[in-house]
């Protein structure tokens, strides 16, 4: 082989090995550092795309989690306050049994209608005054919970319904006829007789509604365990994407860490080597 001074062809080829073999080891550090194996496109274009949609994806089910459990949230309110209306209804029931017997005086049933008016009133307020999140739960309007994975997209509607003395209503598909409780007294045995009759078409109304939230809860919590399942797997298939393998990583570091070192060896011997040549002046 001829010796010329005009190229190091040895020292080139020493030294761009050693840049590819920095470039590598920066790559490397970068991974450590971060956690992550894809630290720009230019590590994995495809599956950085790939990892991306499925963040998108798993951003917008925690959302729809979140949508989810506001809905029961809303829900577990008007259950909570339906609870408590068959609770004023039975003692309306009480009231109305006891008005109902003849033994008892004008005058009694004249107190008697007072509580039972007493119970109407607060039943109203409390269709009136329940409230989630700023806006009232007991409403004809529906409320849809919106829930997404980014890609495709649903709702779940939900109608509690109107409440109030004058208008206590059933399950939307029971097709019970809704109860009017504001023309009802207790001031007559006849009146009183009344009264029960609606008193307890009224409860058999509110058990019925109670039934279609309890089953729209159930609804929710279900779409919202399917979401965590769907959460779970795409983080795990992203993880698979994006995370470096931290054992591979290291023994690839030290790896590289022999290679930039015989490297700077080897581009140093190259370029000694040509030092040769000066003997020749001698």
């Amino acid at each position: 082989m001829s010796m010329s001074i005009l190229n190091n062809i040895p020292a080139l080829a020493a030294q761009n090995a050693l840049a590819n073999t920095q470039a590598q080891l920066q790559s490397t550090l970068f991974q450590l550092s971060s956690g992550s194996r894809i630290n720009s496109g230019a590590d994995d274009a495809a599956g950085l795309a790939i990892a991306n949609g499925m963040e998108a994806n798993v951003t917008a089910l925690n959302q729809s989690s979140q949508n989810a459990n506001d809905g029961v949230g809303q829900l577990q309110v008007a259950d909570g306050a339906l609870s408590q209306v068959t609770s004023l209804l039975n003692r309306a029931v009480t009231l109305a049994t006891e008005a109902s017997n003849g033994t008892v005086t004008a005058t009694q049933q004249t107190a008697l209608d007072n509580e039972f008016s007493k119970i109407k009133t607060e039943i109203g307020n409390i269709g009136t005054n329940s409230n989630f999140n700023g806006s009232t739960v007991f409403s004809a309007s529906t409320t849809s919970i919106f829930l997404s994975d980014s890609s495709s997209s649903y709702t779940i509607g939900v109608t509690v319904g109107a409440l109030s003395a004058s208008n206590i209503q059933g399950g939307s598909t029971s097709g019970l006829t809704a109860v009017n409780l504001t023309s009802d007294s207790l001031t007559s045995v006849t009146n009183a007789t009344a009264a029960l009759t609606d008193i307890n078409n009224a409860i058999t109304n509110v058990a019925s509604k109670r039934g279609e939230v309890g089953a729209t809860i159930n609804q929710l919590q279900a779409a919202s365990n399917v979401i965590s399942t769907q959460v779970q797997n795409l983080t795990s298939a992203e993880n698979n994407i994006t995370a470096a393998d931290i054992p591979s990583v290291v023994g690839n570091l030290s790896r590289l860490n022999i290679l930039n070192a015989t490297g700077m060896s080897a581009l140093a011997q190259a370029n000694s080597s040509q030092q040769s040549v000066l003997r020749l002046l001698q």
